[in-house]
């Protein structure tokens, strides 16, 4: 019998952070010279885990979200982003040298990389709600090189005013309001990018303050995050359709939505009704634009669920990162986009699929919203703080989201 091969030695923590940062450039994720350098810089595997441990070849996966910390409830209230979001979220956010910046929602990776940005003239202060995580990152920022940096231990909600004014406020956890004390902490020429969330979707979003009380987003992708806590905590509600083990399938439905949770289920075990639209997409997965049209012209849930009950054909294949499928709910009835592929390379037809009594009449209804999209749309994101008016947006498709601070309106002109 042959001897079985040696394993391969373990690759060096410098060998897989370039290998992370050649991926991030490709990937166009990373493009500035001042964030690529700041990736290279960074020794991202001195980070920690909740047990003391951290296994790098994980930490340097551009697309890995690590360390994460999950409540008794199974939510999870913290974790160090993923290289790709930390550094888009860092293209978003335009950071100078010298800039004043506050970063909510502490792992200490981040909260370096903004320290190198703004250099030796800059102030970088990061907080969390949970002292476990500030000790961690406090831990982190003071074997990494970088003891500058402010952590602070408290609710987000409120701020960092001792330090205040900010040129940049940059948000690593989802939220679903611009709070009272953000408007009034930031510059007059600031920004915020943060993790917003509004009619069930996601999106990190870059703010440029635009007066007093108005700020417009000069960019818009998708992405998910742990949720904010505190007194900034939103559980966005949702309902369980189907709970066979590892075939969960689920709604998140916006606010005051109102379900017939019993009659769905039943709904989604009878065999659907498919609409095929003749609307065409360069890809499976170029969902962002096409979904933020049907929140902003339909009353949508969020359908999601797991990948044993896309096999057991109750749902379409579920995507990495969970997204889900705008779902337009009618009593025991509901209807979400699908695809199928054409002949023609690299060109996929939008389709619905629609579930109960009233299937035929839902899909009508929502092929006419995938019809009038217009593929090279692209929405505006105005936020007002109150009691400001709403914007003006005459000629335009929109639809605002009241919270408790600020409205968010997206339009399409």
């Amino acid at each position: 019998m042959s001897a079985a091969p040696p394993p391969s030695p373990a690759r060096s923590a410098d060998v897989l952070r370039e290998e992370m940062v050649t991926v991030l450039m490709e990937r166009d994720a990373a493009r500035s010279p001042e964030i690529i350098r700041a990736l290279r810089t960074v020794p991202r595997h001195l980070v920690e885990g909740p047990d003391g441990r951290v296994d790098v070849e994980q930490v340097y996966d551009p697309f890995n979200v690590t360390l994460k910390k999950v409540g008794a409830d199974g939510v999870s209230l913290s974790s160090v982003s993923a290289p790709h979001i930390q550094a888009y979220q860092l293209e978003q956010a335009q950071v100078r040298p010298g800039l004043r910046v506050l970063e909510v929602g502490s792992g200490g990776v981040n909260a370096a990389y903004l320290a190198e940005l703004v250099g030796p003239d800059g102030l970088v202060v990061t907080m969390d709600i949970d002292e476990e995580i500030t000790a961690r990152a406090t831990k982190f920022l003071k074997a990494a090189g970088y003891p500058q940096v402010k952590v602070v231990t408290g609710d987000a909600v409120h701020g960092a005013a001792s330090y205040a004014p900010f040129d940049l406020i940059l948000v690593t956890v989802e939220i679903t309001d611009i709070p009272q004390a953000w408007w009034e902490q930031l510059s007059n020429s600031g920004r915020i990018v943060a993790p917003i969330r509004w009619r069930g979707q996601r999106r990190t979003v870059a703010l440029a303050r635009r007066g007093p009380d108005v700020m417009v987003a000069d960019d818009i992708a998708q992405a998910g995050f742990v949720p904010m806590q505190g007194a900034g905590q939103y559980r966005e509600p949702s309902v369980v359709l189907h709970e066979a083990p590892g075939q969960r399938v689920s709604l998140r439905l916006d606010d005051g939505m109102v379900v017939d949770v019993q009659a769905l289920a039943h709904s989604l075990t009878q065999e659907p009704a498919r609409w095929w639209t003749g609307v065409m997409m360069p890809g499976p997965r170029s969902y962002a634009l096409v979904d933020l049209w049907l929140s902003t012209v339909l009353d949508v849930a969020v359908l999601t669920g797991d990948a044993g009950a896309y096999e057991a054909g109750l749902i379409p294949r579920p995507s990495p990162n969970g997204i889900g499928w705008p779902t337009l709910v009618e009593g025991a009835s509901m209807a979400y986009r699908t695809l199928r592929a054409t002949d023609a390379e690299n060109r996929w037809e939008l389709g619905i699929t629609a579930h109960g009594p009233a299937r035929a009449a839902l899909c009508e209804r929502y092929a006419a919203a995938l019809q009038t999209w217009n593929p090279q749309g692209r929405p505006r994101l105005t936020v007002t703080r109150h009691p400001r008016h709403l914007p003006d947006v005459p000629d335009a498709v929109h639809r605002s989201v009241r919270r408790t601070a600020s409205t968010f309106t997206i339009s399409w002109p």
